[in-house]
């Protein structure tokens, strides 16, 4: 006889208690637990005296009792079946692992950064937020076609398991984009697509980090989900300075077997790494066998002077894993990235994310390797550099003028977001609360230290700012610092 429910049931006698409440508390166990759903239809009474062995009327009275404390709704001539208890109704307490369990588990609820609900049903936008692109620009109409274009009706093949390391299409439509943006040496083969730049950095922290073992150096301050992604696989994390120049390369240790920089836009103090400190890392590479992980996240957007090569580029010692993103030139739902990987080590990353993630979505893989391939995304870039230089005009503008008591502009060639340090760093919480009030979405340097040394003469030391210019106008920047202005004049 098959089962009744989905889960075993112990209905024999226990110090003194009835089996009829045995049942009934096991059955509201299984409700409050989610193992019993809202919505379910409990079996017969008879059918679940008979494959218990109790009696019918036993199984009646723990469903009466259920019904009477409204965890089971009745319809007449049909079965009972689960209420939709919700929290309010009832509080459930959540049972913590015991000691032994945890030890060698990962703390996720303390890695993943927490997601408060919005205080009411219309939050103002967050208009300054750090790396949040213009959407408003985007060519829908293009993409539209493209994805029904993508869509397999006369391909019987692509209603299978596509290939582990990405569409062939788009793998090489990555390679030309990162050659002809950031001249990136490559070819397809060299290319591992991803589900966004956050799975590559766990792809790279699962190869590469001995859990316990392995020391990665991050830059203090820092881009979290990379932390996060190294300490879930058991690194031990070094922050390492940043100054004007980028990570302070002499900080390394011969110890360190991996370091991850953000050179084109230190993020979040936007700085471009020195030519000398792109070199004096690379060489650091080679001479103690370390990988390097080159997070090139918003590169396309630069401004003014010609941009430094990439550290890929400069490579030559195959010590380099770049990583790349399309979630702020298109925009972040789309969900890919990639990996232009060593040789040595593709085959390896290949292998890990077959066995976490087997594959993407052929339909949008397809469509954004013909969205590149069509010159459609070149262009999206061109225009977008466009708006953005403007709005990046207009924030520099209101460091110089209005803002320049409080604050001075740090130089930034790349990206959608500028850092600005404060002059007086004992005005700090003054400006700081004020800023929160009128450039919504702005954070302080000093959420994204790894590490609270002492203050020290630089941004890396959490003495500044982060404005996000990617989803508001140069008119409303330059009205909203304004504002700010105002406001610390009075403060």
């Amino acid at each position: 006889m098959e089962p009744v429910f989905a889960f075993p049931l112990d209905l024999d006698k226990h110090d003194g208690e009835g089996r009829a409440q045995r049942l009934h508390h096991q059955l509201r166990a299984a409700i409050l637990e989610g193992r019993l759903t809202p919505g379910t239809e409990l079996p017969a009474t008879r059918r679940v005296a008979t494959a218990y062995g109790i009696a019918r009327n036993t199984v009646i009275a723990a469903y009466d009792l259920l019904m009477a404390e409204g965890y089971l709704l009745t319809r007449p001539g049909a079965k009972a079946v689960v209420a939709d208890v919700t929290p309010a109704q009832v509080a459930v307490k959540r049972k913590r692992l015991p000691r032994e369990r945890r030890q060698n588990t990962v703390d996720w609820l303390a890695l993943a950064p927490r997601r408060e609900p919005p205080a009411n049903a219309k939050p103002e936008p967050a208009a300054f937020q750090l790396g949040v692109p213009e959407h408003r620009y985007f060519p829908l109409d293009v993409w539209r076609r493209l994805l029904v274009h993508a869509l397999p009706f006369a391909q019987p093949a692509a209603f299978g398991y596509p290939p582990t390391e990405g569409q062939p299409l788009l793998r090489a439509a990555i390679a030309q984009h990162a050659g002809y943006a950031r001249a990136v040496a490559c070819d397809e083969h060299d290319v591992l697509v991803t589900t966004g730049a956050q799975q590559a950095f766990d792809l790279l922290a699962r190869v590469f980090v001995t859990r316990g073992q392995t020391k990665v150096a991050v830059e203090d301050p820092g881009y979290p989900p990379l932390c996060t992604a190294m300490l879930a696989a058991g690194a031990q994390l070094v922050p390492i300075p940043v100054d004007d120049e980028g990570i302070c390369v002499d900080h390394l240790t011969s110890d360190i077997r991996i370091v991850y920089v953000t050179p084109s836009h230190q993020f979040p103090t936007g700085v471009p790494m020195s030519m000398k400190r792109r070199h004096a890392l690379l060489e650091f590479a080679r001479k103690n066998g370390a990988l390097i992980i080159e997070d090139d996240y918003d590169g396309e957007f630069r401004y003014g002077s010609q941009p430094l090569d990439a550290l890929q580029t400069l490579d030559r010692d195959s010590t380099v894993a770049y990583v790349g993103t399309f979630s702020k030139s298109l925009f972040p739902s789309l969900r890919i990235g990639y990996i232009v990987a060593p040789a040595w080590a593709l085959d390896m990353l290949i292998a890990a994310k077959h066995c976490t993630d087997s594959a993407g979505n052929v339909q949008v893989q397809d469509a954004l390797a013909r969205f590149i391939l069509e010159g459609h995304l070149a262009r999206h870039v061109r225009k977008m550099r466009k708006h953005y230089a403007l709005r990046r005009e207009a924030m520099l503008a209101s460091f110089a003028d209005e803002l320049a008591p409080w604050f001075e502009a740090v130089p930034a060639l790349a990206g959608i977001h500028l850092c600005a340090r404060y002059r007086d760093r004992r005005e700090a919480g003054r400006i700081l609360t004020q800023t929160r009030q009128h450039a919504i979405g702005a954070q302080p340097v000093s959420d994204f230290l790894l590490e609270r040394r002492s203050r020290a003469s630089s941004v890396a030391a959490g003495d500044g700012i982060a404005f996000g210019f990617g989803r508001i106008e140069a008119e409303d920047i330059s009205a909203a610092m304004k504002r700010l202005s105002r406001a610390l004049k009075r403060a």
